[in-house]
């Protein structure tokens, strides 16, 4: 009987066994300007075109806009303490580029703003929380949206102008720059679908020019640091870019070619010329043969010269990734292409699984594998020497009892540190979408994502721990992570 015992109790030992994070990663959560600052028109800050869309009835859930948010703006210390109190080394935020700049432009700095951001750092700082910072996260600046936006090669010019002020004011606090937040989101739903701002659609057009302008950006971003601020602050730049795992509904050689496209289409699209110099051979030739097909005398998909090509390759010193769901994806026969759009170009169909768990929020999966499978993907393809991951979160109604986030975070925390133990792959930190509950764009206050309850309907936007912060909490305070 003791001899059974003993074996029972190693063999428990052994199913129990926790797998440990890294000792020096980074364990946080995030947030943006726009989604919980609120104080859209306070201390002389200039309107985004976030707070112009928002204003606009019908455009979002509920008519809920971002006026208010979670009053982060005010209580900035608050968060801090949060932030604190479940033991995260690190929080991503974005700056508002309207509150450092109100229209855009470096011809007025607004003082009030560099204070909100100044005494948030050294918040932070005293905490000893490591900051993440992005430069942008969707709130362009309404002057510059009128000026043509992201469609606009000029606005990669008034976005280095916004860095540099950025590096020179914030930069001895901040040893992690993000350039752009989801250029995907921002190219696909503001300018090929139109319903994120500026609302215009322009499909098979907007997106393309779109993301041509937003590289180049990054890329002016980039070189302005490396140039300017690096040697004195040390600090490293990277490109943010949501890559989801896609699966092949079949094993057809045709859905596995249309899996390779859509991860192209998805991903690829935003990060490849930063990483490898150009747009993906498969973009390029699809734009070109379906533009062909509509009478096109010329590529739908901006060109980028030689000299671009020098200037963008190799501009991300580590790759900031946002991980949150995984698709099925079917080829599309071939057909007529009567009207320019990306979805044509791409020739898939997308779906979810039926015996994957859903979220409240229809589009958002729990397909765990899908983490380590892009991760691995990311890493063999694009060979950063960092890969963060910067982003990830599941969508629920608010509850304080929030186990179906519990059971998202675990199975995807366990892949990715499958990834760096398994897989030998540098994966440095871990941030969790969101903090608190804040406006989810064109859903507003619908879903929730945070770690900390906020209560919309009170004055005080009161914030109140869920019980996966606690689980949260256990995870970093321990690094240890159980089967």
């Amino acid at each position: 009987m003791k001899i059974f015992t003993i074996v029972f109790l190693t063999v428990l030992s052994s199913c129990l066994a926790a797998k440990e994070f890294p000792e020096d990663f980074l364990f946080g959560a995030a947030g943006a300007a726009y989604q919980i600052e609120g104080g859209w028109d306070e201390d002389d800050k200039g309107a985004s075109y976030w707070d112009v869309f928002t204003h606009i009835p019908a455009k979002i859930y509920n008519n809920d806009t971002g006026d208010v948010a979670c009053d982060s703006y005010n209580k900035y210390k608050e968060d801090v303490a949060l932030l604190k109190e479940l033991g995260l080394k690190s929080y991503r935020f974005s700056i508002s580029w309207p509150r450092i700049l109100p229209d855009g432009t470096p011809i007025k700095i607004n003082q009030a703003g560099v204070d909100y951001y100044l005494n948030l750092l050294k918040e932070l700082k005293a905490a000893g929380i490591e900051p993440i910072v992005t430069l942008y996260h969707w709130d362009l600046p309404q002057y510059l949206s009128d000026l043509g936006g992201w469609l606009n090669p000029q606005i990669a010019d008034y976005f280095g102008d916004f860095a540099r002020i950025c590096y020179k004011l914030f930069g001895d606090y901040v040893k992690y720059w993000i350039t752009m937040n989801e250029p995907s989101s921002t190219c696909v739903n503001g300018y090929e679908q139109g319903i994120h701002p500026p609302g215009v659609p322009l499909p098979g057009a907007g997106a393309y020019q779109c993301a041509y302008v937003q590289v180049l950006a990054h890329a002016k971003a980039w070189h302005i640091y490396d140039d300017e601020f690096r040697a004195q602050q040390n600090g490293k730049v990277g490109l943010n870019n949501v890559c989801n795992w896609l699966y092949p509904k079949s094993n057809s050689t045709e859905d596995l070619a249309a899996q390779d496209r859509a991860m192209e289409f998805t991903c690829g699209l935003y990060v490849n010329p930063v990483w490898n110099g150009n747009w993906p051979q498969v973009i390029i030739d699809r734009v070109n043969y379906t533009s062909q097909k509509q009478g096109y005398s010329f590529s739908r998909l901006p060109e980028f010269t030689p000299v671009e090509i020098d200037y963008i390759n190799g501009t991300s010193d580590f790759f900031a990734l946002n991980i949150y769901t995984s698709y099925l994806i079917e080829n599309v026969a071939e057909e007529a292409f009567p009207t320019p759009s990306l979805d044509q170009d791409a020739a898939y169909n997308i779906s979810g699984d039926p015996s994957w768990t859903q979220s409240d929020a229809a589009w958002l999966y729990s397909v765990p594998d899908g983490a380590r499978k892009v991760i691995n993907y990311v890493n063999e393809k694009y060979k950063p020497s960092e890969i963060i991951i910067t982003e990830n979160g599941w969508a629920d109604l608010g509850q304080l009892a929030d186990q179906g986030r519990i059971s998202y975070l675990k199975d995807y925390l366990s892949n990715i540190l499958d990834a760096i133990l398994e897989d030998g792959i540098n994966v440095t930190g871990y941030t969790t979408w969101s903090l608190l509950d804040n406006f989810e764009w064109t859903d507003g206050y619908l879903y929730k994502f945070g770690l900390v309850q906020v209560d919309f309907n009170s004055a005080n936007r009161t914030r109140t721990i869920k019980d996966s912060a606690r689980w949260y909490q256990n995870i970093t305070s321990t690094r240890q992570l159980f089967d």
